[in-house]
């Protein structure tokens, strides 16, 4: 008999290690009371010794309890979730016959899936109708009631709905339960009906706790993501604690459309995707090139500076070097088909790693020899399924800027800490200054000594604790055969972007048998730490074009200055400026008068987003003066020497300054 049965209250700890003493049978719920009246208001459900639990539930034995609130993480889950029960009641309720699908909370919003009768699709009237009934069920005020059914009473239930049956006899207990008991929600109507979904929960007490949403969007997906599957019809949508959270989301979203490099890269002329290639397959256009080329080119020559080699290898290689850096047995699901030629497989590379270690390996390797910093622009490919794919931050050819840096144990604490400073130093070069970090440590399932797991783990601790950024450790998440640091930066709109990567590996080493000779000449593996620092020349690109809104600073930008004479008797003097401004090494265009208007030429080069705009005239032919337009200044500055806009630039230019967006 437990202590919590031999008396007749519980002690309940709480995540500050208070405790409380409570009697038997309270419930969440009335823990946050006795914390007080405005937790208790507040309160939407709580943790349980870490298990999700509704604020009804019944406390039977001493524990810990964590009370959730709405301007949470947490908190924002649980209103997601128990917004798109309202959505799939108010569809069941408009539509007659209508499948749903799931429904879970995601990244700012949630979605639900729904099959119409007779093939139907939804419209954009179809979303306003649906959300005026939420408000009704909203207002209604219905309670969340859990109850717990026998897989047999748990397909009753759901007769008519075939998804919800397939989950069920699929027994996928991250949706149902445990895996015997099936898990319901029930909302009572007023009219002595109720609406029943199934769901793990848990939910707010009751519909009056929601109601700051919004459906955003509709969209096909294939149940289960199986593109040989039905494909139904998806309903986007936002919730938040409250109105002015939910009206900041949507101007965020707004503002996530005005940065679209999709639409950016086409009005700018920087990108496209050819139907003709194939979909995640970009072709980079003249001044998306110079973009693309001015980024490697200042990476390469940091690189250098840094004491890295440069290497390259192939885009193809025999299936032997997959089947022995393991590719074929753990990620062949995201490589590309084989090639068979003359009596061998050949595979696209998915990543450079194995080609990296067949470098180290060319010949005997000394400790004199390391740290051995390898370093390639590498494009790898990787099979992509058509409904993930997403311009240039989800493609199938990844050019990757990737290191694999060789090194002895004793050397693995200083080497991190030194390239994790080094990734961030990039970073800031491009404008991203606001970093945050997870270390992801060692999974249930993992090869290797755990005493070298440990060690390494220290060591990429011990680098996040040099570079002071915050990070938070993800227990468990590691890769099978190493832990990580995953680096994530916000962009101008605060959103976050997992970029950098540094990971120690264990399980290459030893599979491509790789040693190095000691002081004591003996024979010992090299530690290999993973190293992505853009993670992908296309996706840093996508993000540059979105953190921008397509400005690129001055340093980045693909054309520095537009040189525009006022009429055909300035064009000398203009093309003079042009030349001498490219022959000290900036991008520069030339606009013929002829071409146009003054202002319509000046409102053309605005739009191109272009750093500096020269205006020259009669005065600035005769006193070697340009007129500057600065992009974001709406003041233009008139007689400005040609030699100090020169000078100017080259300060803005060397300093890489950030420039006006």
């Amino acid at each position: 008999m437990s202590d919590s049965d031999a008396r007749s209250g519980i002690t309940i700890t709480l995540p500050d290690g208070s405790t409380r003493e409570m009697p038997k049978g309270s419930t969440p719920g009335d823990v946050a009371l006795a914390i007080g009246k405005r937790l208790g208001k507040d309160a939407l459900a709580a943790k349980l010794d870490g298990e999700w639990v509704d604020l009804g539930r019944p406390l039977d034995a001493d524990g810990r309890v964590e009370i959730v609130v709405p301007a949470s993480p947490d908190g924002r889950e649980v209103l997601r979730h128990s917004t798109a029960h309202v959505v799939a009641q108010a569809v069941i309720d408009l539509f007659p016959g209508a499948r749903y699908a799931i429904g879970p909370a995601i990244d700012d919003g949630f979605y639900y899936d729904f099959e119409l009768p007779d093939g139907g699709h939804f419209t954009d009237d179809d979303l306003a109708r649906i959300e005026a009934r939420m408000r009704e069920i909203v207002t209604e005020d219905q309670v969340f009631v859990r109850d717990e059914v026998g897989r047999e009473r748990g397909l009753a239930v759901f007769e008519d709905q075939p998804y919800k049956r397939e989950i069920i006899e699929k027994v996928d207990a991250s949706e149902v339960g445990d895996g015997t008991v099936v898990s319901l929600y029930r909302n009572p109507r007023a009219d002595g009906g109720e609406f029943v979904d199934l769901c793990r929960g848990p939910h707010v007490p009751s519909t009056k706790r929601l109601g700051a949403f919004k459906l955003t969007k509709l969209a096909g997906a294939y149940w289960r993501g199986d593109e040989h599957g039905p494909m139904l019809q998806r309903i986007y949508g936002t919730a938040w604690e409250s109105p002015k959270a939910l009206e900041e989301h949507l101007h965020r979203l707004e503002e996530a459309e005005r940065r679209d490099h999709r639409r950016l890269g086409a009005e700018l002329d920087l990108f496209s995707f050819p139907p003709e290639i194939g979909g995640g397959l970009p072709v980079f256009h003249p001044k998306g090139a110079m973009v693309r080329k001015l980024m490697e080119d200042y990476s390469r020559a940091e690189h250098e500076a840094g004491g890295y080699d440069f290497v390259w290898t192939p885009h193809i290689a025999k299936s032997s070097l997959y089947e022995t850096s393991g590719h074929l047995e753990w990620y062949s699901e995201g490589m590309y088909p084989p090639m068979e030629m003359e009596g061998a497989t050949y595979y696209p590379k998915p990543m450079n790693c194995p080609g990296h270690m067949l470098i180290y390996k060319s010949r005997q390797r000394s400790y004199r020899d390391l740290p051995l910093r390898l370093f390639e622009f590498g494009t790898v490919y990787r099979f992509e399924r058509s409904g993930v794919i997403h311009g240039l931050t989800r493609v199938r050819g990844i050019t990757q800027d990737d290191s694999h840096i060789f090194c002895t144990p004793d050397q693995l604490a200083d080497e991190l800490a030194s390239l994790l400073a080094f990734v961030l130093r990039l970073l800031r070069t491009f404008g991203l200054d606001e970093f945050e970090a997870e270390l992801s440590t060692r999974p249930e399932k993992f090869v290797g000594d755990p005493a070298d797991w440990d060690r390494a783990t220290e060591a990429l601790r011990h680098a996040l604790d040099e570079a002071a950024i915050p990070y938070v450790v993800a227990e468990g998440e590691g890769a099978f055969y190493a832990p990580k640091i995953d680096v994530h930066v916000r962009d101008a709109i605060g959103r976050r972007w997992q970029l950098s990567t540094l990971q120690v590996d264990f399980q290459l080493p030893e599979r491509f048998d790789l040693e190095y000779i000691t002081p004591e000449n003996t024979r010992a593996r090299p530690c290999v730490i993973h190293r992505a620092l853009f993670g992908s020349i296309e996706r840093f690109f996508g993000i540059l074009v979105e953190h921008y809104v397509g400005a690129f600073p001055t340093w980045l930008a693909p054309v520095q200055v537009v040189v525009l004479p006022v009429a055909d008797r300035h064009q000398a003097y203009a093309s003079r400026v042009a030349d001498r401004l490219q022959a000290d090494g900036y991008r520069v265009e030339l606009h013929d008068a002829h071409s146009d208007t003054l202002g319509a030429r000046v409102r053309r080069a605005k739009t191109e987003k272009v750093p500096y705009v020269l205006v020259v005239g009669d005065d600035d032919a005769e006193t070697g003066t340009v007129g500057v337009n600065q992009r974001g200044s709406d003041a233009p500055e008139r007689g400005v020497s040609a030699d100090d806009f020169a000078e100017r630039l080259a300060a803005e230019v060397l300093n890489r300054g950030a420039g006006l967006t």
